[in-house]
């Protein structure tokens, strides 16, 4: 009988911007030696003792893991110590591959923040297989780039099986308000996806196909949204401008519909956007938006204009908001959904940090939390899965309840429906 590992969870990338708070989160929500037995890990052992030293004397004792992001055989000795490893190092697609490949080689299960569907798509081929076999259970996307997105299709889906007898056969969604921050290493991941694409006509096609992560059987060939410039929603009578996170959100969704085999049909469309308001005022914010939006991924596209940015404009690795400013932050997402015989449903998501920092490390801590201890091999393979093929009702469950976000349903809902702390 092979041993237990000495850890639940190891969070790698604990010095990050966003592993900082993570670590704070895992600290207040369980403490140390307690129901989650977890550790920092990370390339500098000078950076994580900085990182304890400033979580407090509760932290004192806390173990110190190194492993450095290129070093296979360290990395597998950090996964056979664990049962899960949580990642914040980013960009994925220069640090995080040799990581994936040493929890899957070694049954380890692994989740992070990734929103990088190019990357993703690679770890599907490279070893979704290998991760069947070992039981290794791979979970991305688990922050504001996708859980809200996932877990809200989830969510409303749930809801009209429940109301209509069947799901929904297209939903949208529509970032309704948002106040957050950028951090270093989101920044570098962007750019370091435009630099992928300026040198590959394939990937650029990859990422236009919005079933590029749907693994499972062939994927159907619908026709789906997608919002390039500005158009008006009758559902919510507002202007549209794209919002930037669509690109990964859709594909997850698309993939957690895969997973499921289909069940909210063959012609099942989604889409995300950013909502304006009626009238000429919110056509010409929306078209503002466009426009600035458009040129900035033009000059992440240019090698001079990416290196100004890079330079000059975007923050640096390390840096992102301020706990003033995290604290301040929120986000409040809306979905529409219709059914075949015309039914229609509206929910809403919302968070009470700020959506890319503070309520992503509350989402990603919670979802490595259940991963490690709630979340049985007979009841979840080995497999890449999604947030909501792996976690389900669970996690919004204790995301409503730990995490500041809530799930409601809208528009004359009988009461009780309000899934809120």
């Amino acid at each position: 009988m092979s041993k237990s590992p000495k850890y639940d969870l190891i969070v790698y990338g604990a010095s990050s911007f966003v592993g900082q708070i993570l670590c704070r989160y895992l600290l207040q929500r369980f403490g140390v030696g307690g129901e989650l037995r977890w550790a920092l890990a990370g390339r500098s052992k000078g950076k994580l003792e900085r990182v304890r030293t400033a979580l407090g004397a509760d932290a004192a004792e806390m173990t110190i893991l190194i492993a450095d992001a290129s070093d296979a055989v360290a990395l597998k000795k950090l996964c056979r110590a664990t049962g899960t490893i949580a990642s914040t190092v980013g960009p994925y697609a220069l640090y995080g591959e040799a990581l994936v490949r040493a929890c899957v080689e070694t049954g380890t299960d692994y989740c992070d923040l990734t929103g990088e569907p190019q990357w993703i798509r690679q770890m599907l081929i490279r070893y979704e297989s290998a991760a069947q076999k070992s039981g290794a259970r791979i979970v991305h996307s688990c922050g504001f780039d996708s859980i809200p997105s996932d877990l809200g299709v989830h969510f409303l889906q749930r809801e009209c099986v429940q109301r209509f007898g069947a799901p929904s056969a297209t939903v949208k969604m529509r970032v309704k308000a948002l106040r957050g921050g950028l951090s270093g290493g989101t920044a570098a991941s962007l750019m370091h996806a435009l630099k992928e694409a300026t040198g590959s006509a394939a990937l650029r096609r990859e990422l236009a196909d919005p079933y590029s992560l749907c693994s499972t059987g062939k994927p159907p060939k619908t026709r789906q949204p997608n919002l390039r410039g500005v158009a008006f929603d009758p559902d919510f009578n507002a202007w549209l401008a794209p919002f930037v996170m669509a690109a990964i959100n859709t594909r997850i969704v698309q993939r957690s519909h895969s997973l499921q085999g289909h069940p909210w049909g063959d012609d099942f469309r989604y889409d995300e956007a950013t909502l304006f308001s009626a009238g000429l005022k919110g056509r010409a914010a929306a078209s503002l938006m466009a426009l600035g939006l458009g040129g900035f991924m033009l000059a992440g596209l240019l090698a001079p204009s990416r290196f100004v940015l890079e330079r000059f404009v975007l923050p640096a690795a390390g840096e992102g908001p301020s706990a003033k400013a995290q604290a301040a932050g929120f986000f409040d997402l809306r979905f529409f959904g219709q059914t075949r015989a015309g039914k229609t449903l509206r929910v809403k998501v919302t968070g009470d940090r700020d959506p890319g920092y503070g309520s992503t490390a509350k989402m990603l801590g919670e979802a490595a939390a259940m991963l490690a201890l709630s979340c049985p091999k007979k009841t979840l393979k080995g497999g890449f899965w999604t947030p909501a093929t792996a976690f389900g009702q669970g996690l919004i469950e204790r995301l409503v309840q730990h995490a500041g976000l809530e799930f409601e349903v809208l528009l004359d809902a009988p009461a009780g429906l309000r899934l809120s702390p």
